[in-house]
């Protein structure tokens, strides 16, 4: 259902070298502020629950994490943080939905322009090929251990709408409403997940070549390496 794998992405966080981990706790670091504007317990606020479970997922240090809570509910200054979205047409004409977290949007807006450009592709309208679901990701090692399979069913009772068995482990989609129904079910069932949240999932997928996969990779990377790209989604099929 889904192009560019986010297993790869979710890898690639964990197993960041030094030199980018800096970047990746200011990226989480402005995800965490954002989520903690609805309130500063992630007991009863779950997009803050969910963006701490990221942070501490690579190992950001605990006083960041609660310097961004701090942040997002207004306990510390600094410039408001906005959420914003783009779209655009990447290399080989593949489609991107871009999440940006930023204190400057005027800057942000130059440089995702600038990258787009840079690619070859250019901002556009693309919305309409994605929908929003929520996706949960169990590896496959967990989902075996705790035999996932044969709880298809109590998943299905939950709310998941889709389970899809991939090399890398079983991916859950659901509305995003009924995400923390099913998050906390898994939880019940002590089952470990390696990523949990709500993406733009493509409709139609764009098969390319393995010229066209060099380009496209390397404009995720470029997109990974902007502290202000929170997220990204593609019906890039790579």
């Amino acid at each position: 259902m889904s192009g560019h794998s986010k297993w790869a992405t979710t890898k690639r966080q964990k197993a960041v070298v030094d030199a980018k981990r800096g970047a990746i706790f200011t990226k989480l670091g402005k995800l965490i502020a954002v989520a903690a504007r609805k309130g500063g317990d992630p007991t009863v606020n779950f997009s803050l629950r969910m963006a701490m479970d990221k942070a501490r997922a690579v190992n950001m240090p605990k006083e960041n994490i609660e310097r961004a809570v701090k942040r997002g509910t207004g306990e510390l200054g600094g410039a408001q943080i906005e959420e914003l979205t783009y779209e655009g047409l990447g290399p080989a004409k593949t489609q991107f939905i871009v999440k940006v977290l930023t204190d400057n949007k005027n800057r942000t807006a130059a440089e995702i322009r600038h990258l787009f450009s840079e690619a070859g592709g250019s901002l556009a309208a693309v919305m309409w090929n994605f929908e929003l679901k929520a996706v949960i990701r169990i590896e496959s090692e967990e989902a075996k251990n705790k035999s996932l399979s044969e709880l298809e069913l109590e998943l299905i009772d939950s709310g998941a709408q889709d389970i899809l068995t991939e090399d890398e482990g079983i991916t859950i989609f659901t509305k995003p409403e009924d995400l923390q129904k099913v998050k906390k079910f898994l939880e019940d069932k002590n089952i470990k997940t390696e990523s949990a949240d709500i993406e733009y999932i493509a409709k139609d997928l764009l098969k390319l070549n393995a010229e066209d996969k060099d380009k496209v990779q390397a404009f995720i990377d470029q997109l990974e390496e902007n502290e202000d790209v929170a997220d990204y989604y593609t019906n890039a099929n790579i």
